[in-house]
């Protein structure tokens, strides 16, 4: 059994992993920024950030359902801001599923009170967003053609790893059996 600490590591390693290798497809397969694409990417990321949710709660299967749907309603919610926020868009959205990613994990492990997981979602949100935020210049600077993947693989395990510990923090892990 991994420590909470541990797991947030392990964790935000894989995600990083896992963003390393989506900007790396934008852009070696020139894929246009469509609403369509941004969509996929967003419940591609998801279906990943909940497999790590659902794998700690011990109900991965659910969580693999719901990360996905987490992750298009994180996206639209980006494209709905979009017009007004441009690229800012980006910091309420991944707020947003840091939040619901609290609840799933409220939902799928039943450890603690609602309120609690949406104080957790909070702080994973914050945490995460200004994380986010420190590491948004990673598209700016480097040209699409030909991405820096360290940096880039770097930059998304700092932000995904705040989100993770207010995730699991002084959560245990939930017990198999259920």
């Amino acid at each position: 059994m991994l420590s909470a600490m541990l797991f947030a590591v392990v964790a935000s390693i894989l995600l990083g992993g896992v963003m390393t290798l989506g900007d790396w497809a934008w852009a070696a397969l020139e894929i246009r920024h469509r609403i369509a694409n941004g969509l996929i990417h967003g419940a591609v990321m998801c279906l990943c950030l909940g497999l790590a949710v659902g794998v700690r709660a011990g109900r991965p299967g659910l969580a693999a359902v719901a990360g996905p749907v987490i992750g298009v309603i994180a996206a639209a919610s980006f494209y709905a801001l979009a017009p007004m926020l441009r690229w800012s868009a980006m910091f309420p959205a991944w707020m947003l599923l840091w939040i619901l990613f609290a609840v799933l994990q409220q939902r799928l492990s039943k450890q603690e009170a609602i309120g609690t997981a949406l104080l957790r979602g909070v702080i994973a949100a914050l945490a995460s967003g200004a994380a986010f935020y420190a590491i948004s210049g990673i598209w700016v600077n480097d040209t699409h053609a030909s991405p820096n993947l360290m940096r880039h693989f770097g930059a998304w395990t700092f932000a995904f790893l705040p989100g993770f510990i207010a995730l699991f923090f002084a959560l245990p892990p939930a017990r198999r059996g259920r």
